[in-house]
């Protein structure tokens, strides 16, 4: 029963972690740009987040748990979303507008998210991040009495809820609407989708733009929900964004697979502390494995070679107009 009560509950919370990192990756992927940058981008989400509940938690200081519980979830969400979009910016005008290596952007972003969220959370006064994390993970009173089933589905905070739903809602977005199918288009052949009438500068831009606010939720969520609103560093955060770069192979590209995919890597990452007995090397090749399988399945789907499972053709490739 400890894996019900226990183990699957705390999987489910950290995937959220990937979740949000995966989801916003695949979309900018769709529009056919590979972002490494995701774990920096997690750390302007983190950031920004954490100014935001900062802001809002100190009108509060007299009694910090009479926050409103709304309220301090649309702030931190509005700030993270905002100094994340501030990440976007500077990869998409770097990778659209000016043509530069996709590659080596997106590892400068990482390097620069980590050295930005390093610096500034150093001035932000964290004294309130305990009381704010306790209202974010707020979840339904009647979960406990419901034993396992409780804890599962019902024991999380509206963030973990709300990775779910954005998952959901972009895998049908792009499969069923108009929109999706301009952006899977402008990944598989951008001067085509250019000859059509598709404005692939304006969808590149945006789907950049969606997908890095997704991912710095997850930076959010780390530290408000995961962690209960203390700060590591920034390192932590990468590893994590790290992570959520595979689950992208892992789930071949498609968001509603990430909720599933984002709970295995979960329980692969902290399966080691639930595990007795065990050496320090048996703990590292389980906190691996998530990388093993991903090479395992991108083996896999390379040899298999249907359409359906392969990354979009014109991924990590620069559309110059002027060539098509």
């Amino acid at each position: 029963m400890i894996f019900f009560n226990t183990i699957l509950p705390s999987a489910i919370s950290i995937a959220t972690i990937f979740l949000f990192g995966c989801v916003g990756e695949i979309i900018m992927e769709k529009s056919g740009h590979l972002n490494l940058g995701i774990p920096g981008v997690m750390c302007f989400g983190t950031l920004g987040g954490c100014v935001g509940v900062s802001i809002f938690m100190s009108s509060y200081s007299s009694d910090p748990l009479s926050a409103p519980w709304f309220g301090l979830v649309l702030i931190s969400l509005l700030f993270s979303a905002l100094f994340s979009l501030i990440a976007g910016l500077i990869y998409a005008f770097l990778t659209v507008t000016l043509k530069c290596n996709q590659n080596v952007t997106g590892l400068a972003l990482t390097t620069f998210g980590g050295g930005v969220v390093d610096l500034f959370m150093s001035t932000i006064d964290k004294s309130y991040f305990s009381y704010a994390s306790k209202i974010i993970r707020y979840h339904l009173p009647f979960a406990d009495s419901l034993g396992a089933f409780g804890k599962i589905f019902f024991g999380h905070g509206i963030l973990v809820y709300l990775g779910i739903v954005i998952a959901l809602i972009t895998a049908f977005i792009l499969k069923k609407t108009r929109v999706g199918l301009s952006l899977r288009s402008i990944g598989e052949n951008p001067a085509t989708a250019d000859a059509q009438g598709i404005n692939v500068t304006k969808y590149k831009y945006g789907a950049i733009l969606i997908g890095s606010i997704i991912a710095g939720f997850g930076g959010l969520f780390y530290v408000m929900d995961y962690v209960g609103g203390s700060w590591e560093n920034s390192g932590t955060i990468q590893a994590f964004g790290w992570l959520a770069l595979a689950l992208v192979i892992f789930t071949v590209w498609r968001p509603s697979l990430a909720i599933i995919g984002s709970i295995i890597f979960g329980l692969f990452f902290i399966l080691p502390s639930y595990v007795s007995g065990i050496s320090f090397v048996t703990m590292k090749v389980l906190k691996i494995l998530p990388y093993v399988i991903t090479v395992i399945v991108l083996i896999i789907t390379s040899i298999v070679g249907k359409k359906g499972v392969q990354p979009p053709s014109s991924l990590g490739q620069s559309y110059f107009r002027e060539e098509r």
